[in-house]
């Protein structure tokens, strides 16, 4: 273990060494970036929110390197251990199952521990559901909150989406396939006029998107409930620039 300063109540390393925090596919794993493939064959170690799909993804790409789970119930824990590799000079990288890490998914704890201790933290952007479905959904709001999954309590969810759409703003959420009905029913119940662009399923072999008003997309749901796959839905603002009026 290399020595340390105490500076500003943090603990700082003497050996400052490099966490990569690395975006990977949503889907299609070609959308893996090139640096982030090079980044991921340099490092001297992998933390990962699943080890299983990180292997799956490195096998994909031809790539071996000792991997460590550091998901959300064990983050604080599985970063001692990150860092006491950066400590000895070696460099990490960290991707979740998914997407960017840090939205919706962990990483910001092993992120913030990093920092903390004087080591290097750089991004290596990649994909992410958020950027995704923002690009494609054709409403121009200057202002888009990024919120993820609501509580999967009837009550607490319907209160927040009600703050959230009385807060003028756009904004982004996540929902499994067990509840998107349910909350595209509140949501269809408390502004059946706003504007949605919800997609199921992006980047992957059954990538969908529907446009339209909230009692629109529920209309759709409704006529295929049976529908499967992961589901992110752009929500406009109160008065966004451009209205689209259509269901696709």
């Amino acid at each position: 273990m290399c020595a340390v300063a105490l500076v500003l109540g943090s603990c700082y390393s003497l050996t400052v060494s490099i966490l990569y925090i690395i975006g990977t596919p949503i889907g299609n794993l070609g959308d893996i970036s090139l640096r982030a493939v090079e980044t991921l064959k340099s490092v001297d170690l992998v933390a990962c929110e699943d080890t299983r799909r990180t292997l799956k993804l490195l096998s994909h790409l031809g790539i071996r390197r000792p991997l460590l789970s550091c998901r959300s119930q064990n983050e604080e824990s599985a970063g001692e251990k990150v860092l006491a590799a950066l400590e000895q000079g070696k460099t990490a990288a960290y991707a979740s199952d998914a997407g960017t890490p840090g939205l919706s998914d962990p990483g910001a704890i092993l992120a913030r521990l990093a920092s903390r201790a004087g080591h290097q933290v750089i991004p290596i952007p990649g994909p992410s559901a958020f950027a995704s479905l923002v690009s494609v959904a054709g409403s121009l709001d200057k202002t888009v909150i990024f919120e993820g999954f609501l509580s999967p309590k009837s009550g607490r969810r319907r209160s927040r989406l009600r703050e959230l759409l009385d807060s003028g703003a756009a904004f982004v959420l996540y929902e499994s396939p067990f509840r998107v009905l349910k909350l595209c029913q509140d949501l269809a119940e408390l502004d059946r006029d706003r504007y949605v662009c919800l997609g199921r399923e992006m980047t992957k072999v059954h990538e969908e998107y529907l446009r339209g008003s909230a009692a629109q997309i529920l209309a759709r749901l409704e006529q295929n409930s049976g529908q499967k796959g992961e589901f992110s839905l752009y929500i406009a603002g109160k008065k966004p620039v451009q209205r689209i009026d259509y269901c696709v």
